[in-house]
């Protein structure tokens, strides 16, 4: 692999990301799969004569390696792992040390930096966003840096191209994982089934683990709530879906739904003690 993209710096990756993502769908997958790698063997010299057979071998190869999701696409992080050099790897910095399999951890960085409450990223809060994480894996980068590497992101994630991120723009980067409730099936089921899934539920929303869902905690309810019939749900969306449940479940006005509050409105006997 060494030699194969020599300094190549973030401009140089969105071009060669750009290139193979043809149909611009996050992945590079099929027949963009396979044109990468058979750039990739042509820069790492013709020592043997291309055929199919060697190509699929090649790509197996490393696939194995960076392919983490296993899913038989390049995702973006994983393509950068492949051949950005590790100090101009800039999405290092989203790496976690447990997968963002909470939508209210996720919730709580939206809130963070939509510092306007505009219902978007800006340009200006995402370079805040990745100057924070570069200070938070101790790494020093220039202002010119910052400023390149803020603008790849905004092309690279940016898909309406409004110079600005949404929900899900942010969800792909910071590669939140499935939604927590598509493994419920709660009219299907018992209803000693459906309290034990309630249970489940409800506890995995109140990470704050008070007995009541306030903040992000219903932000994130909300947000895969939604997710489960409207996958593309905006900020603004959500914050009126969080009124109209804040306002149908909050039986006492307090700004939080306690668990029977959840259950009642949910049509969910509530376990007693």
């Amino acid at each position: 692999m060494e030699g194969a993209f020599d300094n190549v710096d973030a401009a140089g990756f969105l071009e060669i990301w750009q290139h193979f993502d043809a149909d611009d769908n996050g992945y590079i997958e099929g027949k963009e799969l396979d044109d990468f790698f058979c750039d990739l063997m042509k820069r790492l010299g013709p020592k043997e004569k291309m055929t199919a057979e060697r190509l699929q071998r090649v790509k197996q190869k490393f696939m194995s390696a960076y392919d983490v999701t296993a899913d038989g696409k390049l995702q973006i992080h994983e393509l950068a792992n492949l051949i950005l050099p590790l100090d101009e790897n800039f999405l290092l910095v989203f790496r976690r040390e447990a997968p963002l399999d909470n939508s209210v951890d996720f919730m709580k960085i939206w809130r963070k930096y939509d510092v306007d409450s505009s219902g978007y990223i800006s340009a200006l809060e995402l370079k805040a966003f990745l100057k924070d994480l570069f200070q938070k894996h101790d790494k020093e980068v220039s202002s010119d840096k910052l400023e390149e590497y803020t603008d790849t992101m905004m092309k690279i994630f940016d898909k309406n191209k409004d110079g600005c991120l949404d929900l899900n723009d942010l969800a792909r980067i910071l590669a939140l994982q499935e939604n927590f409730l598509l493994q419920f099936q709660m009219d299907a089921c018992s209803k000693e089934e459906r309290k034990k899934d309630f249970e489940k539920i409800f506890d995995h929303y109140d990470v704050s683990k008070t007995g009541a869902l306030e903040g992000p905690e219903v932000d994130g309810f909300v947000k895969d709530m939604m997710g489960l019939v409207r996958p593309n749900l905006t900020s603004p969306e959500l914050d009126k879906l969080k009124c109209i449940l804040l306002r149908h479940c909050d039986v006492n006005k307090d700004g939080k739904i306690q668990r029977n509050e959840l259950s009642l409105c949910l049509g969910v006997k509530p376990k007693l003690g």
